[in-house]
Formats: C-alpha cells, sequence, structure tokens
C-alpha cells in the first residue's frame, strides 16, 4: 500500500507544480477557452490542464512501476499517448468530429493488443465468450462511448475531475483487494494527478482540463473498467472483492457519464437534432437550473456516483438478471425525480412572475 499511496503523491505534486506554470503559458500565448453562449463560464480561462494531469501521472507510474512490468502495458501507453496528443490539438486547434473519432479509433485498437478487451459477457443474457468479431465491435464501440461520454461530462468547475476522482480512487482500492497491485498503482497514480488538477479547477475555475484531459481520464476509466471486468469475473466465488454482477459493478463505477450521454442523445433525437448538437441539456446545467452554483452541482453529483458504487457494493451477492435492471431503473428514476424538480421550479417561477405582473 505504501508503494500506491507513494504513487499518488508524486502525481499529485507533479501535476500541482505544473499546473500554474500551463496557466501562464496559456494565458500568454491565447491558448484559453472563450466564454459563449453554450458554455457556463464567464471569463476567459486556460483550457489545457490535462497536460498537468498527464504528466503527473506518467512520470508518478514510470518511477514507482517495476521494470519488468513495462511491456505489459506498452500497448495501453501507447494507446494513452495516441489520444493525449489527440486532446492537445483539439484543444490548439479544434479537429472534425469524424478526425477525432478516427483516431480515437485507432488508440483503441492498439489498446485491444493487450488483455484490455471485452471477450465476455459474463453470462448476461446467457452469452459467456464471445466471437473475435464481436469482442473487437463491443469493446470499441465501448471504449469510444466512454471517452465521449467523460468528455461530454466536462462542462462545469470540478465536475470531471469530481467525477473521475470517485471513479479511479473506487477502482484502485478494489484492484489493491483483488490482489492487482499493476492496475492499483495506476489508479491511484491517476487520481493523484486528478486531485491536484482539482485545486485549480473547483470554482472559480483558474484553468479547464480540455480535451486532452477529459479524453486521457476517459481512456483510462474505460481501459480500468474492462480490465475490472475481466480481474472480477476471474475471482473465486468466495473471493471478499468478488462482485456477482460483473457489468452492473462496472456500470456503477462510471453512471454519471453513461446517463448524461444517454439523457443528452434521447433529449436531442426528441428535438429532431443532432446527438452531436451542442446546447445545456446535460444533467450539470439540469441541476444548476433549480438555483445551484458550480461547486453544489458537482458535490451533489459526485455524491450520486459515490451512492451508486456504495449500492452495488452492498448487494455485491445479488446476480447480473437483477443486479443490472436494479442499476438501470435506479437511474432511470433519479432523473425523472430531477426532471420533476425542474418543472415544478419552472411552474412556481411562472406563478411568481405572472403574480407580479399582475
Amino acid at each position: 500500500m505504501a508503494v500506491l499511496l507513494a504513487a499518488c503523491v508524486t502525481a499529485f505534486l507533479i501535476s500541482f507544480i505544473i499546473s500554474p506554470v500551463i496557466i501562464k503559458y496559456s494565458l500568454e500565448k491565447n491558448l484559453v477557452d472563450m466564454p459563449s453562449r453554450r458554455k457556463i463560464h464567464k471569463k476567459i480561462t486556460p483550457s489545457m490542464g490535462g497536460i498537468a494531469i498527464f504528466i503527473g501521472f506518467t512520470i508518478a507510474s514510470s518511477i514507482w512501476l517495476d521494470f519488468h512490468l513495462w511491456t505489459s502495458l506498452r500497448y495501453l501507453y501507447a494507446s494513452l499517448l495516441i489520444v493525449f496528443l489527440l486532446g492537445v490539438r483539439d484543444d490548439i486547434v479544434p479537429l472534425k468530429v469524424l478526425h477525432k473519432l478516427f483516431g480515437q479509433v485507432v488508440a483503441v485498437v492498439i489498446l485491444m493488443g493487450s488483455s484490455i478487451q471485452i471477450n465476455s459477457l459474463h453470462g448476461f443474457l446467457g452469452i459467456h465468450e464471445l466471437p473475435i468479431i464481436a469482442n473487437y465491435a463491443i469493446t470499441t464501440f465501448s471504449v469510444i462511448i466512454i471517452i465521449n461520454s467523460f468528455n461530454l461530462i466536462d462542462g462545469l468547475d470540478g465536475l470531471a475531475g469530481s467525477i473521475g476522482l470517485v471513479a479511479l480512487t473506487a477502482l484502485g482500492i478494489w484492484f489493491y483487494l483483488a490482489d492487482d497491485f499493476l492496475f492499483a498503482l495506476l489508479c491511484f497514480a491517476m487520481s493523484g494527478g486528478v486531485l491536484a488538477f482539482l485545486f485549480f479547477n473547483w470554482e472559480p475555475s483558474q484553468i479547464f482540463m480540455g480535451d486532452t484531459g477529459a479524453m486521457v481520464i476517459g481512456l483510462l476509466l474505460a481501459a480500468f473498467t474492462i480490465h475490472f471486468m475481466n480481474v472480477n469475473a476471474a475471482l473465486p466465488i468466495d473471493h471478499p472483492a468478488k462482485f456477482a454482477a460483473t457489468i452492473a459493478a462496472a456500470t456503477c463505477f462510471i453512471i454519471i457519464p453513461l446517463c448524461d450521454t444517454l439523457r443528452i442523445i434521447i433529449l436531442r433525437l426528441s428535438k429532431k437534432q443532432s446527438p452531436f448538437t451542442p446546447d445545456k441539456s446535460h444533467i450539470h446545467h439540469a441541476i444548476m437550473r433549480l438555483g445551484m452554483t458550480h461547486s453544489k452541482t458537482t458535490i451533489i453529483l459526485a455524491s450520486v456516483h459515490v451512492f451508486f458504487i456504495a449500492v452495488i457494493i452492498l448487494f455485491r451477492k445479488v446476480p447480473e438478471m437483477y443486479a443490472l435492471p436494479g442499476v438501470l431503473f435506479l437511474a432511470l428514476i433519479m432523473t425523472l425525480i430531477l426532471d420533476q424538480l425542474i418543472l415544478k421550479r419552472l411552474s412556481t417561477k411562472n406563478v411568481v412572475d405572472d403574480s407580479e405582473g399582475g
């Protein structure tokens, strides 16, 4: 455990030291995110904080990993480097959607050179081992969805960092309990980098992580979640860290980005808009309509994320056929409650406006 904490502290210190340098350089070179109608922030803000997170993670994991373990990570690091460079390019000179998607597919193809593949549905719907083509297709689709889901949730001071920190910490602790030291160390190293970044990204934010940080964290969360599924399925049935519902547990680790992405796709399609049309229909926008500040909204969503992880831990012995529908149903209920609260607030506001006008 000492090495895991050392990796976390190392990444934290490096990211914390580098972040102010990136802020100053970005302002001097005008590498900033400009306010607009579809964005919440009101001031010019540097947008490449992901560089500090990436450097902190890379150096910390390099220092504290045993050299002989590097060979098992070369595909992951190569994939991560591609996504990092893709994010830097997009933050400086925006990429077309198809170009960004192509770069992500290339990164996923490289990632699948390792054991990070969805090769089984672990008995869900009666399906166990997948054919190789289905394996590649489902893995590629899942990783790209997670990367872009995390990128989409990055629209509020501290939100993406907090959601990422919750997921990475939970996965890191689980890998440690499952005796997977390698991936536990990677989780703790990234957690340290993200935690340091949050000191500069909390409301009022001095810097955003940008696509650079969002896609790097998104790719790692995708890789860690898939690896979790494979490791969990291989654990003995009586292992204390074993989840009976592998897919439901994996879903809970990344529930907020996934729910947000599904929600905005449904809302945009219902309005006959493209799913890629930028707007203010994200979950965090909805909560802010209830009068919440950036920090309160972030704390609420991070707390909900912790709640889902706690629920799946509490019901870790429940089989997949009950756990996964239960998790999805709970997420749906919470989303509907949020929408009802917004409608009630709008209705109350309209009544007040009418009375004042009269």
